[in-house]
C-alpha cells in the first residue's frame, strides 16, 4: 500500500485503488491513484463508471465510506476523478484495465452495464430477442480478438476438422459446443501447467451475455456498425442486406451482393469499436448457455441462460446468413451438432 502526505498537515495517506470484486476476498486487485495537496487524483478508472472513496482515522484502519458526497463519485470521460479528501482514504472503483497483462491475441473487456436485446420496432426482430433487459457485467474479461482458428485449434486439440481447409487463418468450424469447450478445457491445462494463467482464471467460451456485450462495444444499433449491414462489410451473403427494403421484411435485396461462399481468414473485416473481429458473420459462435425462449427481462448481474435445457446458444451470424441474422440481438439455438457453419471465440476469465 502506497504512503503519502495530504497538503500541509503532514498525515500519512494510504492510497489504494480497489476494483470490481475478486471470488475470495469481495474485493479486487489494487491499481495505482494518487493523492496530492489534499487532493486525490484516481486514474485508470472505467470511464462513467462510479467509485467509492473511503476513510479512516488511522493508517490501519477500520474503513468506511460513511464521506457525505463521495460514497458514489463518478469517473469522467478518461477514466479520472478528483476530490479533495481529509485524513487516511482509499477508493473502490471498476478498473479500466485488466488486473494482468492480457495476451497478445485477447482484448480486454472493462466491466459495464448495457441493454440486451432488440427493441420492439427492430426490423426482422425475432421475439426471442427480447424483453430488453438491463445486463451488468460485473467483472472484465479478456475475449480473443478473432475467432479461434484452424491453426490455433489443430496447436491445442491436434487435429482439424473444418470443411474449409487450405489456410489456417480461418476460422475452425465443422466443430459442436463439446469440441468447443473440450478446446477451452485443454488450453486452460495448457497454459496453468505452463504457467501463463492468472490466479483462478480459466478458458471458457462466453456466455450469451457476455458475447452480446462484446458485440455492441457500446453500440445500440442494429449492428456494431450502426444500423445497416451492406455487402462487403462482413462475411454473409450480400444478396441480403439490412435494413429490409423493397416490401420485405427480412432483407433488402442486392443482386451483385458478394457471397462468397466460404469463411475468410479472421480479421478481413474492420473491427468493432473495442478492436473484436468478425462478430458479424463468417462463422456462427457458441456461446456457454443452455437456451431459452426469452431474456430474463429488468435488471440482472452476470446472467448464465437456463440451468437445464437440450440446446446450446450461438450468435453472430455465418458466411452463408442473410444480414438481419448477423444482427447484435440475433439469438439461435441448435443441438450439440457439427457444421460447416459453426465456430466459436474465447474468454479468459474467473472460472465459474
Amino acid at each position: 500500500m502506497k504512503l503519502m502526505k495530504i497538503g500541509m498537515t503532514l498525515q500519512v495517506a494510504a492510497v489504494a485503488l480497489r476494483m470490481a470484486v475478486t471470488p475470495a476476498l469481495g474485493q479486487a486487485p489494487v491499481i495505482a491513484s494518487f493523492g496530492q495537496n489534499g487532493e486525490l487524483v484516481c486514474t485508470n478508472l472505467q470511464p462513467g463508471s462510479t467509485a467509492s472513496v473511503e476513510w479512516a482515522s488511522s493508517v490501519l484502519g477500520p474503513w468506511t465510506n460513511s464521506w457525505t458526497g463521495l460514497a458514489a463519485v463518478t469517473a469522467d470521460s478518461n477514466g479520472v476523478f478528483r476530490v479533495s479528501v481529509p485524513m487516511f482514504y482509499r477508493v473502490r472503483g471498476v478498473p479500466a484495465f485488466p488486473p494482468f497483462q492480457a495476451p497478445s491475441n485477447m482484448v480486454w473487456i472493462a466491466a459495464g452495464t448495457f441493454t440486451m436485446g432488440s427493441p420492439t420496432n427492430e426490423p426482422a426482430r425475432y421475439f426471442v430477442e427480447g424483453p430488453q433487459t438491463a445486463v451488468t457485467i460485473s467483472r472484465g474479461f479478456c475475449m480473443g480478438k478473432h475467432e479461434v482458428t484452424q491453426g490455433d485449434y489443430l496447436a491445442v486439440v491436434g487435429s482439424n476438422p473444418s470443411y474449409f481447409i487450405g489456410d489456417l487463418r480461418r476460422p475452425v468450424e465443422t466443430v459442436n459446443w463439446n469440441d468447443a469447450t473440450n478446446y477451452c478445457a485443454v488450453l486452460t491445462a495448457r497454459e496453468e501447467s505452463a504457467g501463463r494463467l492468472p490466479a483462478g482464471y480459466v478458458y471458457r467460451l462466453p456466455t450469451e451475455a457476455e458475447w452480446e456485450y462484446a458485440c455492441r462495444a457500446g453500440t445500440t444499433t442494429a449492428f456494431h456498425y450502426g444500423g445497416a449491414l451492406r455487402s462487403g462489410m462482413a462475411n454473409f451473403d450480400g444478396h441480403g442486406e439490412y435494413p429490409p427494403c423493397g416490401g420485405e421484411s427480412y432483407y433488402c435485396y442486392n443482386p451483385s451482393g458478394i457471397d462468397l461462399g466460404r469463411t475468410t481468414s479472421v480479421g478481413s473485416y474492420a473491427p468493432n469499436a473495442w478492436g473484436l473481429y468478425d462478430m458479424h458473420g463468417n462463422v456462427w459462435e457458441w456461446c456457454q448457455d443452455w437456451w431459452s425462449s426469452s431474456l430474463p427481462g429488468g435488471s440482472v448481474t452476470d446472467p448464465q441462460g437456463s440451468p437445464t435445457g437440450s440446446d446450446r446458444v450461438f450468435r453472430g451470424g455465418g458466411w452463408d446468413s442473410l444480414a438481419y441474422s448477423c444482427r447484435s440481438a440475433q439469438r439461435r439455438y441448435f443441438p450439440t451438432s457439427r457444421y460447416y457453419y459453426f465456430g466459436f471465440r474465447v474468454v479468459l476469465a474467473p472460472g465459474q
